[in-house]
């Protein structure tokens, strides 16, 4: 391929790897450092190598297994098969995690820590479904993290905005903000951007914001996620008495409002209401001082460049940024990598996979849940209910943290989930509870789409099983490697 969503990251990372080898072959010769430091910081760089490897084999599958500098008498590397990387993962994570310190007391969360080493080892472990070592690593990670890291209480801010316009805007940007990446403990790792530095920014809030906040927003909630947040009473939205199909969004999990945008909610000053003339989405302001909401002008009505699902993302969107004026389609926002609610989430799902459903799985999962003030888990779940409960807290908490993709697959669902309709653009007349059914053994909505599809603009989306698992190995790189052979179907 040459498509550049699928070339760039197999250039990044391999130019990653690149550059720890070529610190780890001059390591001895840095000036000033200790052989402590020494350690450490090849320590570090053997963190971050197999980081980029654990990335690699999930957009790519087997890839080409380099462990020093390569010169032009080795660089035709075949490629290795995804169980291979996985040991030499799982193997070189052990063997550094000790030589790590437990938290960065100088560096915060930007470097690699002992705790994040052992939970990239434990997400390795549980995507390679060696769920006994899953469970005993991220219990050794979430041990040394009692006294380090803990989930971060939400912004009090957090209000329902009703059908009136009343005021009330979502704040998460004490965890997912600037301040959040600084000060939040619930991260454990992230990757650090520096606007005064060249080539440090990132476009990632520029693709996600509405065109009222500088952005194109490209990026959104499907009406599938949307759909999956359960009712204040811990029932799904097809069960539960408090679901309004007039008024959908109230008493719903707190994390739809704190992660997403949504229809009747205020984004960056604005109501964000569906526009059924365009079956696009506009802003409204919100009402000041007792006076009517009115409409504003907005792009989206006549410009492409619109929310698709009609859902914005909340989360990872700092509103800080859009008010300044040296900000226009790159932020220094920090991108978030490990952050404790996944290692916790990967705990409960290592046990739940070992038929273990003790109090300790409960106990993790219902932290989770407190925080968004859900109510805990019914005792004496079986572990197919379990497991369910598993995958939604996966779902709605992870949700835009870049794991569901992975998820999905492992889990074997990829093809039941992704094969069919995209529901885009609701009708603001209409709403979903008679368009849904049921949902499915893993908290996935199942629609009925003559009915849905009456309510939504529809998109049909087809999954090639033995091809859409992975993405193809860019054809730069085939030209350049005979080895290489390239992925089914492409």
């Amino acid at each position: 391929t040459t498509n550049a969503l699928a070339i760039k990251p197999w250039e990044i990372h391999y130019k990653t790897i690149a550059r720890c080898h070529a610190v780890l072959d001059r390591l001895n010769d840095i000036p000033g450092l200790t052989e402590a430091q020494k350690t450490e910081l090849g320590s570090e760089l053997r963190f971050i190598r197999a980081y980029c490897y654990s990335q690699l084999i999930e957009l790519y599958g087997g890839v080409p297994l380099v462990k020093s500098t390569v010169t032009l008498d080795n660089a035709n590397v075949p490629r290795t098969s995804i169980t291979e990387i996985q040991q030499f993962i799982i193997e070189e994570l052990g063997a550094v995690a000790p030589q790590l310190p437990i938290s960065q007391s100088q560096f915060g969360n930007v470097r690699a820590s002992r705790i994040a080493a052992l939970m990239l080892k434990a997400r390795v472990e549980l995507y390679s479904k060696q769920y006994a070592a899953a469970a005993a690593t991220s219990k050794q990670a979430l041990d040394l993290a009692a006294g380090v890291h803990s989930l971060t209480a939400f912004n009090s801010s957090v209000n329902y905005v009703g059908k009136d316009h009343t005021v009330g805007e979502p704040d998460p940007s004490n965890i997912f903000g600037h301040s959040g990446f600084s000060g939040s403990k619930e991260w454990i790792w992230v990757a650090e951007y520096n606007i005064n530095v060249p080539g440090y920014l990132h476009n990632q809030q520029y693709y996600s914001a509405s065109r009222l906040g500088k952005g194109v927003c490209y990026w959104g909630p499907t009406q599938n996620l949307i759909d999956s947040y359960e009712m204040t009473d811990g029932l799904s939205i097809t069960e539960s008495p408090l679901y309004d199909e007039t008024n959908p969004f109230k008493n719903r999990d707190p994390r739809l409002d704190m992660y997403a945008v949504r229809p009747h909610s205020r984004y960056l000053g604005y109501q964000f209401e569906p526009n059924t003339a365009f079956s696009k989405v506009n802003n409204y302001w919100t009402v000041v001082n007792g006076s009517a909401p009115s409409q504003v002008a907005n792009a989206d009505a006549t410009n492409a460049y619109r929310s698709f699902s009609g859902y914005l993302w909340r989360k990872v969107v700092d509103i800080a940024d859009f008010n300044s004026t040296s900000v226009s389609g790159n932020s220094d926002l920090n991108v978030g990598i490990f952050r404790l609610p996944e290692l916790m989430l990967i705990y409960a799902e290592a046990k739940i996979e070992l038929n273990q459903l003790d109090n300790s799985v409960y106990d993790v999962i219902n932290q989770i849940r407190a925080r968004a003030k859900m109510p805990a888990l019914n005792n004496g779940l079986s572990q197919t209910e379990l497991r369910k409960a598993l995958r939604y807290e996966r779902k709605v908490e992870l949700a835009n943290d870049g794991l569901r993709w992975y998820d999905i697959r492992r889990w074997g669902i990829a093809n039941n989930v992704m094969n069919g309709y995209l529901y885009l653009n609701r009708n603001a007349n209409n709403w979903t509870k008679s368009a849904i059914s049921s949902f499915d053994e893993s908290a996935n909505p199942v629609y009925n789409h003559p009915k849905a599809s009456t309510y939504f603009t529809t998109q049909q989306v087809v999954y090639k099983v033995n091809k859409d698992e992975y993405w193809p190995i860019p054809q730069s790189e085939m030209d350049a490697n005979p080895s290489l052979k390239q992925n089914p179907g492409y």
